[in-house]
């Protein structure tokens, strides 16, 4: 007997290490798995299903992780809610057909598919884990799938999973994030969609909305323009009458990639490469991304160098002034007062690179083009803005907005177009051309000519490309300039083909502006005359302007962007006043502008600057605004001069102005009591002097 016994122990340690060593991808009625060493592996290896604890955890929890990965990275877990305090778990198939999690020895379920199963066939149910990491419960007979972890998804959103809805019935695939890194409870962050009006997705923080994913615009999630398409990732949208869901693809199943929300509120891709998980992106991860940031009828710009991100919409104004100069911008904006936008030559202002407003007011049409969206939004007084629904192919289908615009941020290159309606003064405001330099060409032909775009072009008169004259030129060298003439220098060049050229340049300083001088060159193309060389062509390109340094530049050659403000505040001054800052000012001790504004203004005579071509007709109060402006622009700490954000917000608003500090570089004549006036000194009271920068269009 003794040697049977031995046999028997022996028999079962085998069948014990067989056990324990045995891997499959399915449980049946008879074929459970218990914690202490049982797991599923899926056909490819790629997933096992188990019992694991977390981080510093004793808890005990079912779970799917990635099988080929050293670091354990779980992406489900069956009772995260219900943890097991000890290792006794079993997870199995029922006599109902259901998978159920229990204790040994205990019937009593402590997690359940809770599934209904047809009698025929609650003997006949299997659990499989597939390579996709979903697991499957299926009836043997027909092979329906009756239940899959797809479908309740926790904190990780894996390739071929949904996200969305299932309008038939009333499922709502969404991630929710762990509690903490120990415990895989339902924590406050969750990933979902919100399908009213245009369908969109939302971060949540408990029932708060933290950050507005967007809507699909055909390409990616609005509000992220991290998400598109590449070799290895392959986003999609469906929205048809049984289901709404986003969902994506992986090229290559030996790439690991998934999307997961953490208990910090962050929703980050990353895929696995080498030994670690590296990040493609991650959302919210600035400010703007916060929803609301600035309010209704504004958008939040990330790049603003001032760091306060708010932004009206064109023909709004801040609805809480004193807030926004303080850098709050949650009150958002408003139309701007006194202004119609309905049949009154209204139009709309493109908006580049945003995301677009939250949709969940907006109206849909997929049947419109973007220029039928344009119609149908002018022809409605309500429809504040449009956008197409779907970027791709050109763009199809139509959205507006009728109440406010709110949640809309730029990006640098990605987002797309937004339409805002406005009012015509603003409309007219933003079709005015800009100013160019212009150089015209002079020569017999015109083959190796390069065009600018057809924009540009005119009737028998050949545009050239600005980097053409430069390289025919040598960019307007000094060897190459022929003289001067009425206009501006003219210089001589060859282009490419060998064909010799000259090219007449206009100075700002000729006061001939744009249209006078395209008038000239188009009549010059017209006309024939053995005596006049036959115009080639012209170039009209950018814009240059006339500057001032600032005293810090000039002194010390520090520049920054408060340089720009000192220049803008003597352009100010002399607009008004009508005279350059250099003008010599009779009767004042000043030798220049800005010295003799501020004496006036000391004194309470501001006003007497103002250009005496004017007369009385002009608004005291908003030019006495305009020169106290101009003054806080040309202080002498460049610290205490506002910031251009500002100066837009003083001009368009009536917030109470500092007063200003002494301005940079006052030079004054100093009269000698003892001396006739005649023969007066000047001596100069301050060491600045101005320094102008007169800059010529080549």
């Amino acid at each position: 007997m003794k040697p049977a016994k031995g046999l028997l122990g022996t028999v079962l340690l085998l069948s014990l290490v067989f056990r324990i060593c045995i891997s499959f991808d399915t449980i049946t009625l008879n074929q459970p798995i218990k914690d202490g060493g049982d797991k599923l592996v899926s056909n490819q290896k790629a997933f096992a299903l188990g019992f694991f604890s977390p981080g510093n955890s004793n808890l005990r929890y079912v779970g799917i992780w990635y099988n080929e990965i050293t670091e354990q990275t779980v992406v489900w877990v069956a009772n995260r809610d219900n943890p097991l305090n000890d290792t006794s778990g079993v997870l199995s198939i029922n006599g109902q057909g259901n998978l159920v999690l229990h204790k040994q020895n205990q019937t009593f379920p402590i997690w359940s598919t809770n599934v209904s199963v047809s009698i025929s066939s609650s003997n006949n149910s299997k659990a499989q884990l597939l390579d996709s990491g979903n697991l499957v419960l299926v009836q043997q007979d027909n092979q329906r799938v009756i239940w899959q972890s797809f479908d309740y998804p926790t904190n990780t959103f894996l390739p071929f999973m949904k996200l969305g809805l299932d309008k038939r019935t009333g499922l709502n695939w969404y991630l929710t994030s762990w509690k903490s890194k120990d415990d895989p409870g339902t924590g406050n962050s969750s990933f979902r969609i919100d399908p009213t009006g245009f369908p969109q997705f939302f971060l949540y923080m408990g029932r708060t909305q933290l950050w507005r994913a967007g809507p699909w615009n055909g390409l990616r999630l609005s509000g992220i323009p991290e998400m598109t398409k590449d070799f290895i990732f392959n986003p999609s949208f469906v929205n048809d009458q049984d289901e709404i869901f986003i969902m994506y693809t992986i090229t290559d199943n030996r790439i690991f990639s998934r999307m997961v929300v953490d208990e910090s509120g962050i929703v980050e891709r990353s895929t696995w490469h080498g030994s670690k998980w590296v990040e493609f992106w991650s959302d919210p991860k600035e400010t703007c991304d916060n929803y609301l940031k600035c309010g209704p009828n504004s958008y939040c710009d990330p790049y603003n160098a001032v760091k306060f991100e708010c932004t009206c919409l064109p023909g709004f104004e801040p609805k809480l002034p004193r807030d926004w100069y303080l850098r709050d911008g949650s009150g958002g904006c408003v139309r701007k007062p006194g202004v119609s936008t309905c049949n009154s030559g209204e139009g709309f202002v493109k908006l580049a690179h945003v995301k677009v407003p939250d949709t969940s007011v907006a109206r849909a049409n997929m049947s419109l083009s973007l220029k039928e969206c344009e119609k149908e939004c002018l022809r409605n007084c309500s429809c504040m803005a449009y956008t197409s629904a779907n970027v791709s192919m050109g763009g199809i289908g139509c959205l507006t907005w009728h109440r406010d615009l709110v949640d809309t941020r730029s990006y640098s290159n990605e987002g797309q177009d937004l339409y805002i309606r406005v009012d015509a003064v603003v409309l007219g405001r933003r079709k005015q051309p800009t100013l160019f330099n212009n150089v015209t060409a002079s020569s017999t032909t015109s083959k190796d000519s390069q065009k600018l775009d057809e924009s540009r072009r005119k009737p028998d008169l050949p545009v050239f490309d600005i980097s053409t004259i430069l390289v025919a030129t040598k960019n307007f060298s000094p060897e190459k300039r022929l003289g001067q003439g009425g206009f501006g220098p003219v210089y001589k060049g060859q282009l490419d083909n060998g064909q010799e050229i000259a090219v007449k340049t206009l100075s700002r300083s000729s006061k001939q502006g744009t249209q006078e001088f395209m008038n000239e060159v188009m009549l010059i193309a017209k006309l024939q005359h053995r005596n006049l060389v036959r115009l080639f062509g012209c170039c009209i390109h950018k814009e240059e302007k006339i500057g001032y340094m600032s005293p810090e530049y000039a002194m010390e050659g520090l520049y920054s962007i408060k340089s720009d403000v000192f220049a803008f505040g003597v352009l100010t001054l002399e607009i008004i006043s009508g005279k350059r800052n250099n003008h010599y000012h009779v009767g004042s001790p000043c030798l220049n502008l800005i010295g003799h504004v501020w004496d006036l203004w000391m004194e309470g005579k501001g006003l007497e600057i103002v250009d005496s071509l004017l007369g009385e007709a002009y608004p005291a109060h908003e030019v006495s605004r305009c020169v106290h402006i101009g003054l806080l622009c040309v202080q002498e700490q460049a610290t205490d001069r506002p910031t251009m954000p500002e100066i837009v917000f003083m001009l368009g608003n009536e917030t109470t102005l500092p007063p200003p500090n002494k301005p940079a570089f006052i030079n004054r004549r100093i009269i000698n009591s003892g001396q006739d006036s005649s023969s007066s000194a000047r001596v100069p009271a301050s060491i600045n002097n101005l320094t102008i920068s007169m800059l010529e269009a080549r």
